[in-house]
């Protein structure tokens, strides 16, 4: 009789994780609509009553809170395993105030009008609650590829309230959009039996960002059917 051997079992290799499963998906699409950083969870508010005036800086404020919040993200996680966590605050901080900076090199390299007109906002990135609090909620517990794609969801879902609010007031407060005349010259005044068309003055002060950021917070809650708890 001959002895039969059986034969080692063939270790199956895993399965590779989809680039973008479900995880990931809701990682990008959920904050530009369902948990809205601004809209929803009431985020990043400061910015949208100063830069958005006009649509030229609000556009270079939102790529700049873009650039920033997805590379904070990347790095905090990539140096999760190796942040003490009496320390973590500290180290979040100087890698999102690292990007700020090169932010703000650039933009005063080549950008350096709409630069002066941002002023202190860009620096003030570094205390925005979005960019900060998705380091340590999301980035802290997740691989750099879930990460980046978190970043990318919470600062796309901040820029587009932003630029909502922009078009508004610039079109409402000046007649333009991009220095390009939208209200026609024809509606305005011609003289006292005329007056025409009078631009919102109010739209060019934070109060009417205020009043705007508002409404679209009101109009957002009520399409997705969002209900304070108490």
């Amino acid at each position: 009789m001959t002895a039969t051997v059986d034969s080692p079992a063939v270790a199956q290799p895993k399965p590779k994780k989809p680039l973008f499963g479900k995880k990931e998906k809701r990682a990008v699409l959920d904050p530009l609509w369902d948990h809205n950083p601004i809209a929803l969870q009431v985020l990043g508010i400061c910015s949208a009553l100063a830069v958005t005036v006009k649509l030229g800086p609000t556009l270079a404020m939102c790529a700049a809170v873009i650039f920033v919040l997805c590379a904070s993200n990347v790095v905090v996680s990539l140096l999760r395993r190796m942040i003490p966590s009496n320390i973590r605050i500290i180290v979040m901080l100087t890698v999102i105030s690292s990007l700020v900076t090169v932010v703000s090199l650039v933009l005063n390299a080549f950008m350096y009008d709409i630069s002066k007109q941002l002023s202190v906002f860009i620096a003030l990135i570094v205390t925005n609650c979005i960019v900060l609090g998705r380091a340590e909620a999301f980035a802290m517990a997740n691989g750099p590829w879930r990460s980046f794609l978190d970043g990318l969801g919470n600062a796309v879902g901040y820029a587009w309230i932003l630029i909502a609010v922009a078009i508004v007031r610039e079109v409402g407060g000046s007649g333009k959009l991009l220095d390009m005349q939208i209200i026609p010259a024809a509606w305005y005044s011609t003289g006292v039996q005329d007056p025409g068309y009078i631009n919102n003055g109010l739209m060019l002060l934070a109060p009417g960002a205020f009043l705007l950021l508002g409404i679209l917070v009101w109009v957002q809650r009520g399409i997705s059917g969002y209900t304070e708890e108490n």
